[in-house]
């Protein structure tokens, strides 16, 4: 029987605070990368970029952290039904580094924190039927209270014919075995902790851990040991993950040695960051599983995310799509700082999470020179872009997915911090507006560092000139690669707005320029092609845009009208941004008094709601 969830993760919910400077104490680092963590939550979002439906049950406070767990988990695709909002405790957080191979130091933030208030009433039988598995790991067994809810889940789960899955994902200090500076502590020797997992073995059809995780599941140092005691108790498979030797799998008596398990293959990867990988690999492992793979197969999946996840920044962040594992298992390792091989990494930046807007009507109201022409007062220029803002707002109502703004930093600043706050698509010009050049914005400094000041959310816009059949000058080719090279670092998209020297030309130029970009190694997300129907040759571009970069996110096409027709068939065109002077009557208009505030916003929300519906047929009557 088909069911509505793949995997329903229980437990921890945190938000990663992740030193930026690698090699040094947490003391002296000086900034931080936030991420959303903790096991569940990895596993949770793991799975899904694997293309499993994958759902999370757990709590988060009533606060910024709590809404950017959520905020992510849905841009994830996770399923947050079961996510609670906790009035009364905030989100857990933890603050970690990398120091070296060995050495990662983590200090948790979690005393009275909101998912470890997690209770019987969080588990909803309802939803738990829904799912073929459901997934547990370690810690919240170290609360009585958490504890009841988790076995209570558990027995709900296998009542309702759902498999169900352990990982240990021990942390003695979330036992109260460590002190709080030893976070990254991953062995105490615990009685009690022991006793504690031992009672719940036999609830689980599969078991999973580190060679240390089951030497504290089955009370002995020695492997082999501790594996035998923990069948003793548990029929369920168990997995052991043995770090660079990679797993093993065990579905009956354990033998007299651990290669005589079940084994897939490994991958020879330069070890970055081991922290969150064993949740990377237990992704891996349980989309194998329950897609139905033999082991060796399920091995070598769960190897492979391991692989991916100890090469990179960050827990979730690190793991990879099924395009991406797809990719990885058929090329395989050619650079093993598997970080810096470039073409995987092109592949993990296009498709981690899944693009989710598929159609796009922007406005752009950005600072131009026909724009100031229009409003020279500055004053009013801001106080006309703040309305233009209230026109994609009301155009939004009825598809707030669908449309967004296009703005400056110079007069429309207020416009831009207002816009974050509403949830739109939001492009920030970067070119120098008032240039007659396509100069980048001198305010973005000479190495482009202010871009580590643009939201994650902003998509950088940036205007290039197509070369007239020449090649890209040696200045403006090593401005575009260190530019684009900066977006990335400061993890934002990027679209390329492609200027014809003239239309007749158009078709060439633009095949012409995105060729040179490719190969110079600049890859924008988004292409803008700024034409006249029937100016493009379609197909040409598609043809070179597949061929270097089948995962980018779109197309969109600029003019004072675009119709979507058998013209953009060839093409992965998502939608049309305005030309940078479509709002010039409009702010005519309004300068003159013979449009109002509240006439003018009514206006343009009904002008591009009217371009929206031209290019997307029926859309907003969906």
């Amino acid at each position: 029987m088909t069911k509505p969830l793949d995997l329903i993760t229980v437990g921890r919910a945190s938000v990663d605070l992740y030193g930026g400077q690698v090699g040094g104490r947490l003391e002296d680092m000086a900034s931080f990368n936030k991420y959303i963590g903790g096991s569940p939550t990895n596993i949770a979002v793991g799975t899904a970029r694997l293309g499993l439906k994958s759902a999370l049950i757990t709590r988060v406070g009533d606060e910024h952290m709590g809404r950017f767990i959520r905020e992510e988990l849905e841009r994830e695709g996770v399923d947050v039904r079961g996510v609670t909002t906790d009035s009364e405790r905030l989100t857990a957080l933890a603050i970690l580094g990398i120091r070296d191979q060995t050495r990662f130091p983590l200090v948790f933030y979690r005393e009275n924190c909101a998912d470890m208030a997690l209770s019987d009433s969080d588990m909803k039988p309802e939803l738990i039927a829904e799912a073929r598995c459901f997934c547990v790991t370690g810690t919240h067994l170290s609360n009585p209270r958490t504890e009841t809810a988790i076995i209570k889940a558990v027995r709900i789960a296998r009542d309702k014919g759902v498999r169900t899955a352990l990982d240990i994902d021990y942390r003695p200090n979330l036992w109260g075995l460590a002190g709080h500076g030893l976070g990254e502590s991953r062995y105490i020797k615990s009685k009690r902790v022991t006793e504690r997992l031992q009672k719940t073995l036999d609830l689980f059809d599969l078991v999973v851990g580190t060679e240390e995780e089951f030497h504290i599941a089955g009370g002995s140092g020695d492997t082999l040991v501790a594996l035998a005691s923990v069948r003793e108790l548990t029929s369920a498979v168990l997995v052991c993950k043995r770090g660079p030797l990679g797993a093993v799998m065990f579905n009956a008596a354990i033998p007299g040695d651990l290669n005589l398990g079940q084994s897939g293959p490994g991958f020879e990867v330069e070890v970055f960051n081991v922290l969150g990988a064993g949740d990377g690999f237990m992704a891996g492992l349980l989309t194998g599983w329950l897609s139905g793979k033999d082991w060796h197969e399920t091995l070598r999946i769960a190897n492979a995310c391991g692989a991916l996840a100890v090469s990179r920044h960050g827990c979730a962040p690190s793991y990879p799509s099924r395009e991406e594992l797809e990719f990885f298992l058929q090329r395989g390792v050619v650079q093993p700082a598997l970080r810096h091989d470039n073409e995987l990494e092109r592949v993990h930046w296009s498709t981690t999470p899944a693009p989710g807007r598929q159609r796009l009507c922007i406005l752009d109201c950005s600072l131009s020179q026909p724009l100031s022409a229009a409003l020279p007062d500055t004053a009013r220029l801001a106080a006309f872009q703040g309305l233009c803002l209230e026109a994609v707002r009301e155009a939004a109502h009825e598809q707030p997915s669908v449309f967004g703004i296009l703005i400056d930093d110079r007069t429309g600043r207020t416009t831009l911090h207002d816009a974050a706050e509403r949830g739109l698509w939001v492009g920030r010009v970067a070119n120098d507006p008032l240039s007659a050049a396509w100069e980048i914005d001198p305010g973005l400094g000479a190495d482009f560092g202010a871009l580590a000041e643009w939201p994650l959310r902003t998509v950088v816009h940036l205007s290039v000139p197509a070369p007239d059949g020449a090649s890209l000058p040696a200045h403006d080719i090593e401005t575009l690669v260190r530019f684009f090279a900066a977006a990335r670092r400061c993890r934002l998209e990027t679209m390329v707005r492609i200027v014809p020297p003239d239309l007749v030309a158009a078709g060439d130029a633009y095949a012409y320029a995105v060729r040179q970009f490719y190969r110079h190694g600049v890859y924008p997300d988004w292409w803008v092609i700024s034409t006249q129907p029937g100016k493009v040759k379609w197909a040409r571009l598609a043809e070179i845009i597949e061929t270097h970069d089948r995962h980018m996110r779109g197309i969109l096409v600029s003019g004072h009208k675009v119709r979507r027709d058998g013209q953009y068939a060839t093409a992965p065109v998502k939608g049309f941004i305005t030309e940078a002077d479509w709002t010039i009557p409009f702010a005519e208009a309004w300068c003159s008094g013979q449009l109002s505030d509240r006439m003018v916003v009514a206006e343009l929300a009904k002008t591009l709601k009217s371009h929206c519906a031209e290019f997307y047929p029926n859309l907003l009557k969906q």
